[in-house]
């Protein structure tokens, strides 16, 4: 009597919900049980806009099913990451990105550098591009007892590129700028810039010669109508002899410090939509859901801005270790279809409970 190979039968499922999924309008989120390496090896390539997902750490905990972060030796957590990962820049559009957080083990007391390791390697043997290194400041962290170390209250997100072009939507994620006011009839910046005091700092140079003096009036006057009329949030002029010019005063590696040899002054602008996030974000790591079940769920605000910036408002999202489905319900919030993959049928349960309950 024949057997059924029950894995093909999986595989041909996973394939034909994947095929569905891509041609359909819903926006609901796709949740896939199953091993990640396994399960991506069924994807079709260049199929996803945006990666985000936080896989177990390494020797961290014990989760609802056997898989990755239990690897007896770290460098084999490693490779097993990289075997991933590897998968997930294949699946990726050439104008893909990868969001990638990790935390950090100890061994023998040792801190071993994990997440840089990890982004190390995907750099050296896989060629991903990597742009920012971000440091997720948890503001508050767990309780450390050791009398030895100070508290770890930060985690690493990196993002990666799978080419040097790849899409981003830096309005979409600036800050709101304040807006300018009218003082006594002088135009006044958010920050209270309203020139009198360049004007000043121009007319008692003793650095800038007539010309020089001229051009820098003129300059400012044209910033000072860029912020009136909204053009320019705000903006800093730089006057030789005046302020420390920044960056570097090498002439070789800075163009502001040759602008500052050639005319005497450079302005630094800011832009009207508002400024870039950097690259430290204070997020508090608080369940705000009451995940239980789930020992290590990560917040929504971690997700929000590689959403908005990376993936485009008809793209789709992935998270290869999707646990609860943070990554999901904040894709379905964003109007963006998503992919989930987990290991555990529980947590599979558990994140479409959740989306359920937000469509409620």
């Amino acid at each position: 009597m024949a057997t059924i190979d029950t894995t093909f039968l999986h595989q041909q499922d996973i394939a034909n919900e994947l095929e569905e999924y891509f041609v359909s309008d819903s926006i609901r989120p796709l949740f896939l049980n199953g091993d990640a390496l396994a399960v991506l090896q069924e994807f079709p390539d260049d199929c996803i806009d945006c990666c985000l997902t936080s896989p177990p750490y390494w020797g961290h905990r014990k989760y609802a099913e056997n898989g990755i972060g239990l690897e007896p030796d770290y460098h084999q957590y490693i490779s097993d990451l990289a075997s991933i990962l590897r998968e997930v820049k294949r699946v990726l559009k050439q104008t893909g990105s990868l969001w990638l957080n990790l935390g950090d083990s100890y061994k023998n007391k040792h801190l071993l550098g994990i997440p840089w390791r990890v982004a190390l390697e995907l750099v050296d043997s896989q060629n991903w591009i990597l742009r920012n290194s971000i440091i997720w400041n948890k503001i508050k962290g767990n309780p450390d007892n050791s009398r030895d170390k100070l508290r770890n209250v930060h985690e690493n997100v990196f993002h990666f590129v799978k080419s040097p072009k790849y899409y981003y939507d830096i309005d979409s994620i600036r800050s709101k700028p304040k807006k300018t006011k009218i003082i006594n009839g002088s135009i006044v910046s958010a920050t209270g810039v309203s020139g009198v005091r360049y004007r000043q700092q121009i007319e008692r140079s003793t650095s800038l010669n007539e010309i020089e003096k001229k051009a820098a009036y003129e300059a400012l006057d044209y910033v000072l109508e860029e912020v009136s009329t909204r053009r320019l949030a705000d903006f800093r002029m730089i006057i030789r002899g005046q302020q420390r010019t920044t960056h570097s005063d090498a002439e070789q590696v800075s163009g502001r410090a040759k602008e500052i040899r050639d005319k005497g002054f450079y302005f630094l602008k800011y832009h009207p939509k508002g400024s870039k996030p950097g690259d430290v974000w204070d997020i508090i790591p608080e369940d705000t859901q009451q995940r239980k079940v789930h020992y290590a769920p990560y917040p929504e605000d971690l997700c929000k801005l590689p959403i908005l910036a990376t993936c485009p408002q008809d793209g789709i999202v992935l998270d290869p270790f999707s646990g609860t489905g943070t990554t999901s319900l904040v894709a379905f919030h964003f109007q963006r279809k998503s992919i989930g993959i987990d290991i555990s049928e529980s947590y599979i349960a558990l994140a479409k409970e959740r989306v359920n309950s937000y469509l409620l």
